[in-house]
């Protein structure tokens, strides 16, 4: 949906809405029981294993040379190994994440904690939770101890002294020169899992995702990111289960799970890190993927998070229950205090969206999940007469919206208004989206608008943050 900025049609903002998966209340769905395997090695046999192969794999991979690109990815990595769940948490594991440059889509992860994450993974990835879904999968295959424990269940374990090469299993090229163990049927064992240990570690990615703040739905969204860029992935895009297959059991498993939103993570790095590997430095790092809560929509910075991402999944963080005010001249309002404010600069309209429900799409700003301030100016005449002109310009962008029934009388702060609830199929995705909104009159006769959207399979997800934002609006005008 299209929908008019302050100062008309010149400073447009469009809205696209691409499908989510409906939640189910938690009570319906419980969690995967994961348990460790029979394992003849002990963990400090996987720290030693994972040493020595890291060592060797290093002097074939190409390390990428960029410091700051490598913290932050340490810093993703620090969050989701210190989010593994107490029981799959081995203190002699030594946990740390490099990148490698190489375009193909993938990461990996040895015994005992050293991680590689391919810069193209990096650029694949739309968010940072879908970045983020691939490296918890990896670090769960380390953190179930699934690379010796295979060699266990083979019989193979006193070959332990032999085993170097493991990465040529999964990612061939280089990597696949360190050693030809793999031909020797043992580095197989360590790193091209069975069906069983992928599922495994999808469902323990998913529980270490939430409990890092980022939404397990993005780990399944990832395989189809991957298959919209021409496939690739590697081991982590196993065909054993299916990518169709994991995707919804990631899903249904991430129904049973609440994110930990207090951790939920800020976007920047990882646009600011896509933007280094595509040679635009413009961005800095923070050194923290936590932002400001002070920060507002005149700020550059916050401008450019609007603008640099791809389209968004339409899998958004789920609202936090703690809730943050903003002072927006006509109007303030309390909103989720995981949601960013977002404007067009110049522009009165205000935007507030949570991460992964915003994006960018040929230059233009786009929402999956959002609520919308704005001012018309130059409104006259009635109520509904204003909200009748307000709609016209909507309508006359988005051939596909419709209303769902007619104005129904309601206020807001006191304020007369009126409210409608409407349907749009997206103009890129073409999936159904929920739009309602809601007019008051200001003293001057301008109309104050306030717009929420998501998708119509999310809306209700989303239903009860979008109320609660409308009891907070204090009118000032």
């Amino acid at each position: 949906m299209k929908t008019l900025g302050l100062r008309g049609a010149t400073k447009s903002l469009a809205l696209t809405i691409s499908a989510a998966i409906a939640l189910v209340p938690l009570a319906t769905f419980a969690q995967t029981p994961i348990k460790l395997h029979s394992n003849k090695f002990s963990p400090a046999d996987d720290v030693k294993l994972g040493r020595e192969a890291a060592g060797q794999a290093e002097q074939k991979l190409q390390l990428l040379p960029d410091p700051e690109i490598g913290a932050y990815i340490e810093r993703v990595g620090e969050r989701l190994a210190a989010a593994i769940p107490q029981e799959f948490q081995h203190p002699e594991f030594q946990y740390y994440f490099k990148v490698v440059n190489a375009k193909e889509i993938n990461a990996f992860a040895l015994p005992g904690g050293p991680m590689y994450v391919n810069s193209g993974m990096i650029e694949a990835a739309k968010t940072e939770g879908e970045m983020a879904g691939v490296m918890a999968h990896e670090l769960s295959h380390v953190a179930l101890r699934h690379g010796t424990a295979q060699v266990t269940k083979a019989q193979k374990y006193s070959m332990l002294s032999n085993i170097m090469g493991m990465g040529g299993a999964i990612m061939g090229g280089p990597l696949g020169q360190v050693a030809q163990m793999g031909a020797q049927g043992v580095g197989v064992y360590l790193l091209k899992f069975s069906r069983e240990y992928e599922t495994e570690a999808d469902l323990l990615g998913a529980h270490i995702m939430a409990n890092a703040g980022y939404d397990p739905r993005d780990l399944a969204n990832m395989f189809k990111t991957i298959e919209s860029q021409g496939g690739g992935g590697g081991g982590f895009l196993s065909d054993h289960p299916s990518a169709k297959d994991r995707f919804a059991k990631i899903n249904q498993e991430a129904q049973s799970l609440k994110v930990n939103t207090a951790a939920t993570p800020d976007n920047h790095d990882f646009l600011v890190a896509k933007q280094r590997l595509t040679g635009n430095t413009s961005g800095r790092m923070t050194g923290s993927n936590q932002r400001s809560p002070n920060q507002t929509a005149s700020d550059s910075n916050v401008r450019n998070e609007a603008t640099s991402p791809g389209v968004p999944s339409g899998h958004a963080a789920s609202p936090s229950s703690n809730y943050r005010s903003y002072s927006l001249g006509v109007a303030e309002v309390s909103v989720p205090e995981n949601w960013r404010q977002l404007s067009n600069e110049g522009s009165s309209s205000v935007w507030f969206a949570p991460e992964g429900g915003y994006g960018s799409s040929n230059g233009t700003v786009v929402f999956t999940h959002a609520f919308n301030v704005g001012l018309m100016q130059g409104s006259n005449g009635s109520l509904e007469d204003a909200t009748n002109d307000f709609l016209k310009q909507l309508r006359s962008g988005n051939a596909n919206l419709r209303s769902r029934g007619e104005y129904k009388l309601t206020s807001i702060d006191n304020h007369k208004a009126i409210a409608i609830s409407m349907s749009n199929v997206n103009e890129a995705t073409n999936q159904p989206e929920v739009v309602n909104l809601l007019t008051t009159q200001l003293q001057n006769g301008r109309l104050l608008y306030f717009i929420m959207v998501a998708p119509e399979s999310d809306y209700n997800n989303y239903q009860g943050a979008f109320q609660k934002i409308l009891q907070s609006v204090r009118v000032k005008g």
